[in-house]
């Protein structure tokens, strides 16, 4: 109906300015216009996360570990622009040659899944502006697809039930849904299964990015040998450690609701956040990547020294980050990091509000 209202409003329009043109003929020029015109490009920022904490469970039967870790979103992105026109199929677009172009990539599977979803029909075109690591632990391919789909929702004027698009991103990638929450969210599952948690407010974030990619199934694998060759650990105890980082996160959470000072293994009232990595949560993907690459253990201890409250490896690497009191001490630490050496940029971890609020700004 809307189409039809637009559509009448123009020939009204062309009526008075081209009164020796007949009806029809107005008509078929209008109609050739409407289908000429270029189809709208979508600008989306796809945001990077980290992990705080993470801690690897026993193998599932159906080949994947179990796996718990809070997500946080940070305030680097890639820009995806994505437009929809006539005809069929799907592009993508990117000057980075280690982004694939084929049905591999993440934005095509899931652009494909969105597609059929919606009972569309188009050909989708995904430009893909890369900033953030690739193989970099911050889930930029994912955050990529997760913008690709609401990038394709925003062009066709169509949406789809939250729970179908976290459905469809799970499908596609373990770590997908927790772009469609974004803020702080509680992964379990595989990571899948996401649970929002608080709005924390914004904490000054460093990341340092070595030159180096880490892959993230190559990392499990290595975990595996190491568990079966090394320490030997069974299910249970697996299931153990996972239950105590739980059990870490249910008392931090309780104190977060209740308003109470935190007792969270020495912490104190403050910055939520920093009250969290206080209580000594750790990635166990640092006990398989680290040996690998000695660098990135090198990367984590400078971080301290520049002053970092809590530093880590995110995901499964190979960029790590710190969370700092202040963004003062965030950009003197950058400062140092870069006379050391080191690839770093000062950034902010993005509450929920504040994502939603930037996901879509050009």
């Amino acid at each position: 109906m809307q189409k039809t209202v637009e559509i009448t409003e123009v020939v009204v329009l062309r009526e008075w300015m081209e009164p020796d043109l007949t009806s029809a003929s107005r008509h078929v020029r209008l109609r050739a216009e409407i289908y000429n015109r270029r189809a709208m490009i979508v600008p989306v920022k796809s945001f990077a996360k980290i992990n705080l904490g993470l801690r690897i469970g026993p193998l599932r039967n159906d080949g994947f570990h179990e796996l718990l870790t809070v997500y946080q979103t940070i305030g680097l992105f890639d820009v995806i622009r994505v437009t929809v026109d006539r005809g069929s199929g799907i592009e993508i677009r990117c000057a980075d040659p280690r982004v694939p172009k084929d049905e591999s990539n993440t934005c095509f599977r899931i652009a494909e899944k969105t597609i059929a979803a919606l009972g569309a029909k188009g050909r989708v075109v995904i430009e893909i502006e890369k900033r953030l690591p690739v193989q970099g632990g911050l889930g930029g391919a994912s955050a990529d697809a997760v913008a690709t789909l609401l990038g394709i929702e925003r062009a066709l004027r169509k949406t789809m039930p939250q729970a179908e698009k976290l459905r469809i991103a799970a499908e596609v990638g373990s770590d997908l849904p927790l772009f469609l929450v974004g803020g702080a969210v509680l992964g379990v599952g595989r990571g899948e299964q996401v649970l929002p948690l608080p709005d924390f407010p914004s904490t000054a974030c460093v990341v340092v990015t070595p030159d180096i990619g880490v892959s993230t199934p190559k990392a499990f694998a290595e975990w595996d040998r190491r568990q079966q060759t090394c320490s030997k650990l069974t299910s249970s105890q697996l299931s153990d450690k996972m239950n105590e980082l739980g059990l870490d996160l249910s008392a931090w959470l309780s104190t977060l609701y209740s308003g109470a000072p935190s007792k969270v293994r020495g912490g104190r009232a403050g910055n939520p956040l920093l009250a969290l990595v206080r209580a000594g949560i750790d990635n166990d993907f640092e006990r398989v990547v680290f040996p690998e690459h000695p660098e990135l253990g090198e990367a984590k201890r400078a971080l301290v020294r520049a002053g970092a409250k809590y530093a880590s490896l995110s995901g499964s690497g190979s960029t790590l980050y710190g969370l700092f009191a202040s963004r003062e001490a965030a950009s003197a630490a950058v400062t140092k990091l870069r006379r050391a050496g080191w690839t770093a940029q000062a950034t902010i971890t993005l509450p929920r509000s504040g994502y939603w609020t930037r996901v879509f700004q050009g």
